[in-house]
């Protein structure tokens, strides 16, 4: 079926191409009102389907000329595709010639001006509306591509692959002609055309082989390039060591670009970038964005193997690269984090994003499986559930066969696949083929439901001792709610990695093992107790459910305080947090912390055993959407304005009892001497920012001036954006008087670096909302002269942290800002699709919500789905929000 309309894609519906493109020789006259494609290309009919016609997508592209052999041919356009018919059986050679206006793709798909350079974005079908072709995955060709242009405007001509030769034309314009030797999809095709500047590095690879790896940005930005090129050879290196992958080409290049509606893009060789995951310094970029920076660079240079000379066979096999390569830079950011604390502290930021963006989606109306069975818009479906869900059934294989075991069947994978487009059951055959003993091959069709199912197992645990015996009997069931399209479901294969503690929390000796849960229930006993142990189940997060366990206070703190797991500890302290907070959301009460837990997390502060970064993770309170999660899991309704005031005035009682903690903690930490980006360091300035923002709240709440202006101080002096940060948002978010001034003079220190804007007006859409000023001010913000709806990253800036990040702002019982999100979704879906239904996500869950949020909440929805001629990509959202 057609893809991209109205129309349903089914994964049932799939057929192999009518005909294999072996060749492509792509030639670009540009302009940025009108450019120039020609296309020739060498086609061989497909013997599995003869006498078909060749059917090619194409959109908003004007067709001038299509030659056979050379000559001319009858064609016509059925639902948008550019059909061939009586075409020869044997191999031809096809050329088709076209226009398309790339200064007016607002959309910023296929070819696009940005900043008066151009640019391309073919993921998933971006390539179609650079010329015709059959845009699909499974379509894999050589391609050879001439580029011409203004040799003024335009120095830099990039495309994928090696460099064959360049030079003048007349008229002040110049060429380059550039061949990438290995097939590849459309989707993975890629052209700059800009005045940009490189940095360069030429490396020898462990294989003795030499390469050249360049970073292409605008002037100006060159000194915030090391640490993106030092990341790419730490990933070349890591993935040469790790999976014995080479890199294959010459040559890599990154190019950076500000408006562009992704992360970044693996294009073979020539990877697009946001500028957002390239440019870092320590004046204009925090931890999280040199953090960030190093993994984004990693998952786009390991795609260049789990991706593009492995791709996909048709976009429901999406996760088979994407799942794939997150868990691949997940592990390369925890190996480059070095010591076990620091790899413990990134598996928890990883398992919180998890369950803040995938679970709600599972339990939503756009819940789908890993591999989806339909789509109405492909771009709807790059989802927390492909990528991330995805990267954790890679992870329960990696479990469940071992280290080692995971190298052989990557091994395997890449022996039987190089150079073709294949399936999720190709990859977990591979994986469990070459571990024919594995808890993983035994199990393996079951297994694979982790593709095939929607939806978050609920995994419920339960204890038995038994004093006459000396031992302890552990029962595990599992069950998981319906979905949409999918009522009843069948048992996931669930490898539980767990152990057991005394009272005093000694380890039991020979208690650690992975159990595997492969029905709706099943018990195992550990002998030799001597009495009722503390369970750590689910140890380093080793399936993605959610762990029903009702765990006792005493056992919670005793986790908290010894397990040997730093994922458990963590996960004990959000725990005891969750109960505290929902008990008074359901009392309706006001929220008052009890004297074991304030022991507790004084005992955590000031563990000189514990790392600064575990630290911060413990004493940051469950966010407010994590805690709506938990109502809605149980059914109640969620009052998202009950859930802000409960953590606000946890926030205060922290601030409050802790004082003398946090203000020790400040004192030790505030100087870190010279910014280094490394894991201490980062774990010393969060824990040093953390106390600063409660003791900042305190002194407003109490009125005392001392800790804002020391604040302020901090501001005015920092040497490193986190810090510079830091003391702004405890300012902003603390609501101190000194906060204005100091936004101001932000603003007008940073006001040449776009990036750093971006954080300015993220960090007033996140501060807690309080009477309903937050909410006005970002209405302000929105009508400020730098900010616009036409870069994403500026739109989300604002928007998206406002409906994702700030559920007291978002959620009144005025219903006056869903009202601004209609208005500002029904603005951006007509110029920028992708982007409208990312934005139309926010309000997924809204059956969940208590009235009147809940009735108000859909009447926005509505208010999306009325415009005509909404484009599919929001369509699909907002019809599926509101269908029983």
């Amino acid at each position: 079926m057609r893809e991209g309309t109205d129309t349903l894609t089914r994964r049932e519906d799939y057929v192999a191409p009518s005909h294999w493109i072996r060749t492509v020789d792509l030639s670009f006259d540009l302009e940025p009102a009108k450019t120039l494609v020609i296309s020739r290309m060498q086609v061989e009919p497909n013997a599995d389907r003869p006498g078909q016609p060749l059917r090619l997508d194409g959109e908003d592209i004007t067709l001038t000329r299509v030659l056979v052999n050379g000559e001319s041919v009858s064609f016509h356009f059925e639902d948008g595709q550019l059909v061939l018919d009586k075409l020869p059986a044997e191999p031809f050679q096809l050329e088709i010639r076209n226009t398309c206006a790339p200064e007016k793709n607002t959309q910023l798909s296929g070819l696009y001006t940005s900043g008066g350079g151009f640019f391309t974005q073919c993921e998933a079908q971006g390539f179609r509306r650079i010329t015709y072709f059959p845009d699909r995955p499974d379509v894999m060709a050589v391609f050879k591509v001439t580029l011409k242009a203004d040799a003024k405007r335009f120095p830099m001509l990039l495309s994928n692959g090696n460099l064959v030769e360049s030079g003048p034309l007349d008229k002040g314009r110049h060429f380059a002609v550039w061949h990438d030797p290995h097939p590849k999809p459309s989707y993975l095709f890629a052209l700059v055309a800009a005045d940009l500047v490189c940095r360069e590095q030429k490396i020898r690879t462990r294989s003795g082989a030499d390469h050249t790896l360049q970073v292409y940005v605008r002037a100006g930005d060159l000194d915030k390039t090391e640490h993106a090129m030092n990341s790419l050879i730490a990933s070349i290196a890591w993935d040469e060591a790790r999976f014995g992958l080479k890199l294959d080409l010459e040559r890599f290049m990154i190019v950076a670009v500000s408006d562009f509606n992704m992360g970044a893009m693996e294009n073979k060789g020539l990877n697009i970038f946001n500028t957002k995951f390239v440019l870092a310094s320590p004046a204009t970029a925090t931890d999280i964005d040199f953090g960030n920076v190093e993994s984004v660079v990693g998952h786009e240079y390991f795609h260049n193997w789990t991706g593009n000379r492995i791709t996909c066979r048709d976009w429901f096999q999406l996760s088979l690269k994407e799942g794939l390569t997150v868990y691949r830079d997940q592990e390369f950011s925890q190996d480059m984090a070095g010591s076990p604390s620091a790899r413990a502290v990134k598996r928890i930021e990883d398992v919180r994003g998890l369950r803040q963006t995938q679970f709600p989606e599972d339990a939503g109306p756009m819940a789908h499986p890993v591999r989806p069975d339909s789509y109405q818009a492909i771009d709807n479906f790059y989802t927390a559930t492909v990528y991330d869900k995805g990267a954790e059934v890679v992870r329960m294989m990696a479990t469940l066969v071992g280290r080692e075991g995971f190298r052989r069947g990557m091994d395997l994978y890449f022996a039987r696949h190089d150079g073709q487009a294949v399936t999720c059951d190709d990859f977990a055959q591979a994986i469990a083929d070459a571990n024919p003993d594995s808890a993983l091959a035994t199990r393996l069709e079951a297994f694979k439901r982790w593709y095939a199912q929607a939806g978050t197992p609920r995994l419920k645990a339960a204890g038995r001792f038994d004093a006459e015996t000396r031992s302890w009997t552990l029962t595990l069931s599992q069950h998981t709610p319906a979905t949409p399209g999918q009522a009843d479901k069948w048992p996931f294969v669930i490898p539980v990695a767990m152990g057991l503690l005394q009272a005093d929390g000694t380890p039991v000796a020979g208690s650690e093992r992975v159990l595997v849960l492969d029905s709706a229930q099943q018990s195992w006993t550990f002998d030799g107790l001597d009495a009722a142990p503390v369970a750590s189940l689910l140890r380093g997060f080793s399936a993605p459910v959610i762990l029903e366990w009702e765990a006792s206070e005493a056992d919670l703190f005793t986790l908290l305080g010894h397990d040997t797991d730093a994922f458990n500890r963590w996960e004990a302290g959000q725990r005891l947090a969750v109960a505290r907070l929902l008990g008074a959301v359901r009392a309706g009460t006001p929220l008052m912390l009890d004297a074991a837990y304030l022991d507790a997390m004084r005992a955590v502060l000031r563990d000189a055993a514990l790392d600064c970064a575990f630290k911060e993770l413990v004493l940051t309170l469950p966010s407010e959407g994590y805690l709506a999660e938990r109502l809605a899991e149980a059914g109640e309704p969620v009052d998202p304005q009950a859930i802000h005031a409960a953590r606000e005035a946890m926030r205060a009682q922290l601030a409050r009892a802790l004082h003398e903690d946090w203000a020790a903690l400040w004192e030790a930490h505030a100087s870190t001497g010279g910014y280094r980006p490394d894991p201490v360091s980062c774990g010393r300035r969060a824990l040093a920012n953390l106390a600063l923002a409660h003791l900042v709240l305190d002194a407003v709440a109490h009125g005392d001036t001392v800790w804002p202006g020391r604040a302020l101080q901090r501001f005015k002096d920092a040497g490193n954006m986190t810090d510079r940060l830091g003391a702004l948002s405890a300012l902003v978010h603390g609501r101190s008087p000194l906060a204005a001034n100091a936004l101001e003079r932000f603003h007008a220190m940073f006001r040449g670096e776009a990036l750093v804007i971006d954080k300015w007006f993220a960090l007033q859409a996140a501060a807690p909302e309080h009477d309903g000023e937050v909410f006005a001010q970002i209405r302000a913000l929105a009508k400020h002269p730098d900010y616009s709806l036409r870069n994403p990253n500026r739109a989300r800036s604002l928007l998206m942290t406002m409906t994702a990040l700030n559920p007291g702002a978002f959620h009144r019982a005025d219903g006056s800002a869903y009202a601004f999100w209609a208005e500002k979704v029904r603005e951006i879906d007509g110029f920028n699709p992708q982007l409208a239904s990312r934005l139309a996500r926010a309000l997924d869950r809204w059956r969940a919500l208590a009235e009147p949020y809940r009735t108000l909440a859909r009447a926005a929805i509505e208010q999306v789905a009325a415009k005509p001629e909404l484009s599919p990509d929001t369509r699909e959202i907002v019809t599926r929000a509101l269908a029983d």
